[in-house]
């Protein structure tokens, strides 16, 4: 690296004080994790409460396009994330073995870049961070809504009388959710992310259970929706491939992280196995309830049914891991910050305690604020995984070799960023004109 981008960095490292580079206070650089810890980190970072919107999706897509966009959707996703991995790696090779996040290689890009981008490092760090944010805080009120709406219908079955509003079974889940978040260490997630695949698993299979009987002819579902609802398509898709925060926290704690990438590396196994679970959900759910099915399939199960009643107990433990898995990611970005505002208080552990069970209370008042679950989807996945999962990783992969860039990687890049501008654009409009209807005093 050249001695001008040497000193732009350490004036960009000075005056940055969201620094990751310590990334966590969770232990990133033991790299501890086995192969077997890895891909169950990756397939609990991505199965998550999305995959039982999966059928709504389809509703707004048709059968056939749901069945093939939603692998293109796939393909593109997991693309970007192998770009992001990728870069990733020539910015540690040209900077020297340092801890790697998606904030970190943002900067890395531009001041190691050509000379006009150098000095936006700081900034871009700052807008990526921001997504991750917003973005992480956005999947654990979807979380919260998911579970809430579950629990709600086996107190219902079982209480009738009971009378409870979601908002009141967030607060009561909120309450293990703050305990469960004081826990720093991502190898120790490790067996809860156990447990909660376990449980997915019995929840996938309950679902298929139902949705494949008695199912009807594939000729009386539409095989494409309307083109107004495409965006919503679009929008919940990407939301539901909603890892690409974590791939390189997880890359960053494996004991042989070059096992990571490449066409048979752990990622691709893992996003091909998501994608096969998310396809096969999505299908025969719309196939089964047709536009009757809910913002999650889970809702559609017979109430009485025992193994209904259990599919919707043990989601609710299975999306608990999901919500730590997710609310791992902004810890490292926002603590800097905090510990150097907060420093008169002396202790950086009262700081970050405090911090999180903060953190939990704010994603409740958000979920109870907007308690309607395909909203909330769509809305993120247009907002924040358009940009997290689709258009930054094609922008970082153009200026990590601008310009010796290849005109083929340019102009596939290009088109990745263009697919992605348009979703952002589109889904967004598209949310915000259904939640302005959703409120409106009409309603």
């Amino acid at each position: 690296m050249s001695p001008v981008a040497d000193e732009e960095k350490q004036t960009n490292e000075d005056k940055e004080v969201t620094s990751e580079t310590d990334v966590t206070s969770v232990d990133t650089k033991a790299g501890t994790m086995s192969a077997n810890e890895t891909m169950v980190h990756l397939l609990k970072g991505n199965i998550g409460s999305g995959i039982f919107s999966m059928p709504f999706a389809f509703s707004e897509a048709g059968l056939w396009f749901g069945l093939f966009g939603l692998p293109f959707m796939a393909l593109i996703c997991t693309h970007c994330m192998q770009l992001l991995v990728r870069t990733a790696k020539v910015m540690k090779e040209r900077q020297g073995n340092f801890i790697v996040n998606y904030a970190d290689v943002a900067e890395a890009v531009c001041v190691t870049g050509t000379k006009r981008i150098r000095k936006h490092g700081v900034m871009l760090r700052k807008i990526v961070n921001t997504f991750i944010c917003v973005t992480q805080i956005g999947f654990c009120c979807i979380y919260l809504v998911f579970v809430s709406n579950n629990i709600q219908e086996v107190f219902s079955h079982f209480f009738p009388d009971l009378g409870w509003s979601i908002p009141i079974y967030m607060g009561i889940l909120t309450v293990p959710l703050i305990f469960l978040n004081w826990i720093r260490n991502l190898k120790l997630l490790a067996p809860i992310s156990a447990v909660g695949n376990v449980l997915q698993l019995f929840n996938i299979i309950v679902v298929f259970y139902y949705t494949c009987q008695d199912l009807p002819s594939v000729s009386t579902r539409p095989a494409i929706g309307p083109l107004d609802k495409m965006p919503l398509f679009f929008a919940t898709s990407i939301f539901t491939f909603e890892g690409i925060a974590l791939v390189l926290p997880i890359q960053n704690d494996m004991k042989h992280p070059q096992d990571f990438p490449g066409r048979t590396g752990l990622l691709n196994v893992a996003m091909t196995l998501v994608t096969i679970i998310y396809v096969a959900v999505g299908f025969f759910g719309y196939l089964k309830y047709g536009e009757a099915v809910n913002p999650t399939v889970t809702l559609n199960l017979p109430e009485g049914d025992i193994l209904a009643i259990m599919v919707k107990i043990s989601t609710v433990l299975a999306v608990f891991a999901s919500y730590a898995m997710q609310f791992y990611v902004p810890i490292p970005i926002l603590m800097p910050i905090l510990t150097k505002k907060l420093s008169c208080i002396g202790s950086d552990f009262i700081i970050e305690y405090g911090y999180r069970t903060i953190m939990v209370l704010v994603i409740f008042g958000a979920a109870a604020a907007i308690p309607k679950l395909d909203l909330f989807i769509s809305l993120v996945g247009a907002i924040g995984s358009s940009f997290l999962g689709v258009i930054f990783p094609a922008v970082l992969d153009i200026l990590a070799d601008w310009p010796n860039i290849s005109r083929i990687r340019l102009t596939k890049d290009s088109v990745i960023i263009i697919f992605g501008l348009l979703g952002f654009v589109t889904g967004t409009w598209t949310s915000i004109e259904r939640l302005i209807i959703e409120f409106s005093p009409s309603q």
